[in-house]
């Protein structure tokens, strides 16, 4: 009986990370090539290829294979969107173009932008230690061997703190350092620098040091110095017991325990209680094209910092581009997009730049991962190369 728990554990774990895994593949397939981030350009609306991208995703609705919105957008101009499905089963409300979703890991983004900042800002360096400016972490062969730009590239050899005890412990991880006792006594995987591993636990050490050196805590800071400047009024994190208006309810076919079921269910009980630097805020659509503009007109970061954040700096598995500062960067089908997505059960978000060409594509839907890949390669075909 004891063999047999330990092993349904192990295959919970394994289910888990799985859905993330593929979730992270479907935003970076492409070539392991990356080019650097351009000035935008004057807006010249392709309203043709707008069309074409509206009847693809009118025909989605039509079949119902979309419960979400899809928004795309040329230099920060709509030329294509739908809002189709259920947010709220319980009381009917209507999918829109203003819902808010979880983002699962897409918002790591922020975190990337964040330490880039404070780069920026002379407050860190990207090769110092993560001792530097946590002196107290508790593991002090991590905190002196990882730095800050092996946590941001998943090159530090931590881990994922989405194991049993953070689904035991989940309501209770309201801060970040909640979450340290998760994962800190962990052993690495493997030297730092030696390889692409993707890393939950390495973002949540980011999160704290954003705090430490700013003085804010992570999500006073994000709201601040990201969500303010770039006008997304419609983005934040969730808070225990506050209602959140327009936003979207996820629905799986995963179980609290990371086993498959029959039936759709909420995921609310597999949730971040609250979200944080790893991924579980919300947003919509509309103001991630503003998170587009607002990068592409170095209101975040200068020319040379938005650069060196979405630069890609690793290669990661296989052939699914190079990994940045929470952003991915690759080329495909000869197009050169920039962006990074987010899957958990009832959870589906991606976001892509194309940084030469000015589009922005985002896709937000509450439902399980699987469901968001078509359309993010379809999307892709449809977005001129020139």
């Amino acid at each position: 009986m004891a063999k047999r728990s330990r092993s349904r554990r192990t295959n919970m774990k394994n289910t888990f990370t799985s859905i993330i895994s593929a979730a992270l593949f479907l935003v970076m397939v492409g070539c392991s090539q990356a080019q650097s981030a351009n000035e935008p350009a004057p807006a010249k609306i392709d309203m043709e290829g707008g069309k074409t991208i509206q009847s693809y995703l009118d025909s989605l609705a039509a079949e119902n294979k979309l419960s979400g919105a899809v928004l795309v957008a040329k230099d920060g101009v709509p030329i294509a969107s739908k809002a189709s499905g259920v947010a709220n089963k319980a009381t009917n409300a209507p999918i829109t173009l203003e819902t808010k979703f979880n983002l699962g890991s897409t918002n790591k983004m922020f975190t990337g932008i964040a330490i880039t900042q404070l780069a920026q800002a002379g407050k860190l360096d990207f090769n110092d230690p993560i001792n530097k400016h946590l002196p107290d972490y508790p593991n002090k062969d991590v905190g002196a061997k990882v730095t800050i730009h092996q946590l941001l590239t998943h090159t530090s050899g931590m881990g994922s703190y989405t194991n049993d005890k953070f689904r035991a412990e989940r309501t209770k991880l309201t801060t970040i350092a909640a979450h340290f006792p998760l994962f800190v006594n962990d052993p690495l995987s493997f030297s730092p620098g030696e390889k692409f591993e993707y890393s939950n636990s390495g973002y949540m050490v980011l999160g704290a040091i954003i705090e430490r050196v700013s003085g804010q805590d992570y999500y006073a800071y994000i709201r601040d110095h990201v969500f303010r400047p770039a006008g997304m009024t419609n983005s934040g994190f969730y808070e225990p017991g506050k209602k959140i208006p327009n936003l979207a309810l996820g629905y799986t076919r995963m179980g609290p325990d990371g086993q498959p079921t029959e039936q759709v269910r909420e995921n609310t009980d597999t949730l971040e209680i609250r979200g944080g630097p790893a991924g579980g805020g919300y947003s919509t659509v509309g103001d991630l094209v503003k998170f587009h503009d607002a990068l592409r007109s170095f209101k975040l970061l200068n020319r040379d910092y938005t650069e060196l954040a979405t630069k890609g700096k690793v290669d990661a598995l296989g052939p699914i581009g190079r990994y940045a500062y929470g952003f991915s960067d690759k080329i495909f089908d000869g197009k050169h997009i920039v962006g990074h997505n987010g899957g958990w059960p009832g959870v589906a978000a991606n976001f892509e730049m194309y940084p030469e060409l000015g589009y922005t594509s985002v896709i937000l839907m509450n439902t399980d991962p699987p469901a968001m890949m078509p359309v993010i390669m379809q999307l892709r075909k449809f977005i001129p190369a020139n």
